[in-house]
């Protein structure tokens, strides 16, 4: 018996192993099958090169499951004495102080790192033996045995066949992976579609109300998953299946790509365009990365352009960079050539399925835009590609490219500065009258209610020229898109302040929402009362709600303009009953404010030039009793206008019918109107 020291120039190298694997340690399997599985494709190179002569037989990789142990053997290519020493004794490592120096403070495993993947056993192990024979004529079997320390020991022993097997004696802290259904959860994990068969345990089957083991292996993997095989060969329920596989509780995908390249880099895979229910399912890290089939991670941001990250399937390759523990992407520039190619394969094929079957992409528009519109507002080229063929739909439903919009909307939508105004709604139902008015006036409303439809709007006014967009509730219709010049007020100063003070009286204090009465006219046949949002603001807050550094504008309130049409025949009535009953309460403080504010001017006049010393102190203290008086005047008509408003049914019903239109109605206020409305109709 042969005994000796690892070659390593510190006796840290386990416990390293040990701290800087916890969190990962479930990943030891995975090397030590890995490892398994090259032996056996080592073997088989040989074979088909000529250089190993013997019987192939078929390649396998069993895992076993013992009281305290864990045993993984293969049929590959085995280990001499002589290469155990260099490869197991021999850690290839030019100085394991510095080593070990760089990587203490770091959270990235060691595992892998210049061969050292098999070590990884040692994670939860208290001793590991390796018993191996090689493929060589005449080799002698050997045994390898290591308790966890730099010491080893090496013998002679008796193997007939040819491989290696690698037994873990699991220690107390790591018992967890002596169950048979955490083994079974790992190699499905991590090793489900290697390329050689892992047999784990045998197949059962229900008999007399039991489950009885059979004689035949559990071969746990699929050595040939779709991705490695020809496109040709594929049927589209070849595909569906997998996806089964792959995530069993989701729906049919829309569509998938087939990824297969050689240069300048080496890529497999199958993309998925997964169905979305709703803006809540949307979820990240759904695509498994792979390298020669072994499973690595599914953080895979880097390797595919941040918006595809929402898509499912697979990717294979074995020129993705990894950290010492194939678990942590590292950014250089063949990940970058990769992901310009995943986004390329990606556009390309969603303008081959617009060009070729546009119904059927029209079909599953709502469920695409997501991962197009993601796609446009992250990648500049992304963008080019993708607005031939990304589509705008009305209200009616119907789709059109960007440019075939331009052309149906650019006549009678183009404002008098030359600017195209595209309408567009978020809520079909709750904006349905502004919608209608906007048809009756032969425009076309878009329908945005996307997630990023609001982010989108921007880019758009960015990309396309002297173009706008409007949400059609943001104002009256005669101001939506201004072709002429608009019609100023027929009313007087005061006749203002009398019908906006009436209205401004009797509307509900509402948290985190503010109103601003204001008079317009907008023709006898149009509405008496409408509410607008104003674009700029409502838009910032919708920004603030998925963009982060914009929550001052979430939590300003919601600016709302309410619009008495002064046209209408009840909003001139209630302004006539008005101007008519409080006549002789307003007179004398209309007058008296008129005088104050006649007074006031000139006071401003005879300051226009003059520097503030150079007004007297009695002009400032006039000045100041002047403004006290004319706010005392104007509280005095409010309040004068208030209690007039409150015994006016009328105004009542009209700032309650334009609430209950826009949702902002309930409790209390919609009991009272309801009362109002039956009261009425006596």
């Amino acid at each position: 018996m042969q005994k000796g020291n690892i070659g390593v120039t510190t006796e840290n190298i386990f416990p390293v192993i040990k701290k800087f694997l916890y969190s990962d340690h479930e990943i030891f399997l995975r090397e030590i099958v890995s490892n398994a599985i090259d032996a056996t494709q080592k073997l088989k190179t040989l074979y088909e090169k000529g250089e190993f002569k013997g019987e192939l037989g078929t390649p396998k990789v069993t895992v076993t499951l013992g009281t305290d142990t864990i045993t993984v053997s293969d049929n590959g290519i085995g280990l001499t004495a002589e290469e155990i020493e260099k490869y197991i004794n021999q850690i290839a490592l030019s100085g394991a102080t510095d080593f070990l120096e760089k990587y203490k403070d770091t959270a990235n495993s060691i595992i892998g790192h210049f061969g050292l993947g098999f070590y990884s056993a040692f994670m939860v192990s208290k001793k590991v033996e390796i018993v191996t024979k090689s493929y060589k004529d005449g080799a002698q079997a050997v045994k390898w045995s290591c308790d966890g320390s730099p010491e080893y020991t090496l013998e002679d022993v008796e193997k007939s066949e040819r491989g290696t097997d690698i037994i873990m004696y699991i220690d107390e802290e790591s018992k967890e992976f002596l169950s048979e259904s955490r083994i079974s959860g790992i190699l499905n994990k991590y090793c489900r579609f290697l390329p050689v068969e892992i047999a784990f345990g045998k197949k059962k089957e229900w008999k007399e109300g039991k489950q009885i083991e059979t004689d035949e292996d559990n071969i746990i993997n699929d050595t040939t998953p779709l991705w490695t095989r020809k496109p040709s060969e594929l049927k589209d329920e070849d595909y569906k299946d997998f996806y089964r596989k792959l995530y069993p509780m989701s729906d049919e995908p829309l569509f998938w790509i087939h990824l297969n390249v050689d240069f300048p880099f080496h890529l497999t895979g199958v993309l998925y365009f997964p169905k979305v229910k709703s803006n809540l399912e949307l979820q990240k890290n759904k695509i498994l990365l792979f390298c020669n089939q072994v499973y690595v991670t599914d953080e895979v941001e880097g390797i595919v352009p941040d918006f595809l990250t929402l898509m499912h399937g697979v990717i294979d390759s074995p020129d993705i960079p990894l950290n010492v523990s194939r678990s942590y992407l590292q950014s250089d520039s063949n990940v970058k050539k990769i992901s310009t190619y995943i986004s390329k394969k990606v556009s390309d094929r969603l303008a081959q399925i617009f060009k070729n079957d546009r119904k059927e992409f029209e079909e599953k528009w709502n469920d695409l835009k997501i991962f197009i519109h993601y796609g446009m507002l992250t990648e500049e080229d992304f963008y080019d590609k993708a607005s031939k063929f990304s589509l705008l739909q009305d209200t009616d439903g119907n789709k059109y490219t960007y440019e075939e919009y331009k052309n149906l909307v650019s006549a009678e939508q183009t404002d008098k500065e030359g600017n195209t105004i595209y309408l567009y709604s978020n809520n079909k139902e709750k904006e349905y009258s502004f919608i209608e008015n906007a048809k009756n006036k032969g425009y076309n409303v878009l329908l945005l209610d996307g997630q990023l439809d609001v982010a989108l709007v921007s880019l758009l006014e960015r990309k396309f020229e002297k173009t706008r967009f409007t949400r059609v509730d943001s104002d009256s219709i005669e101001n939506l898109i201004v072709k002429d010049e608009i019609k100023g007020s027929a009313l007087t100063t005061s006749e203002r302040e009398v019908i906006t003070g009436i209205f401004e009286s009797q509307l509900p204090q509402m948290e985190k929402k503010e109103f601003t009465v204001q008079t317009q006219p907008m023709g006898e046949n149009g509405a008496p009362v409408m509410i607008t949002q104003a674009e700029y603001m409502r838009r910032m807050k919708e920004m603030a709600s998925i963009q982060a550094g914009m929550s001052f504008y979430g939590d300003m309130p919601d600016m709302y303009n309410v619009l008495l049409n002064e046209e209408h025949p009840l909003i001139k009535r209630v302004l006539e009953n008005a101007s008519s009953d409080c006549a002789a309460k307003l007179k004398p403080i209309d007058e008296k404010k008129e005088s104050l504010e006649s007074r006031r001017k000139a006071l401003y006049d005879a300051r226009n030039g003059k520097k503030e010393d150079e007004v007297s102190q009695g002009e400032k203290d006039e000045l100041f009793e002047i403004e006290k008086e004319i706010t005392a005047a104007k509280s005095e008509k409010e309040a004068i206008l208030a209690e007039y408003a409150a015994e006016n049914s009328t105004v009542k019903q009209l700032i309650d019918i334009t609430l209950l239109q826009n949702n902002m109605l309930s409790g209390e206020a919609l009991n009272n109107f309801v009362k109002r409305s039956i009261e009425l109709m006596k």
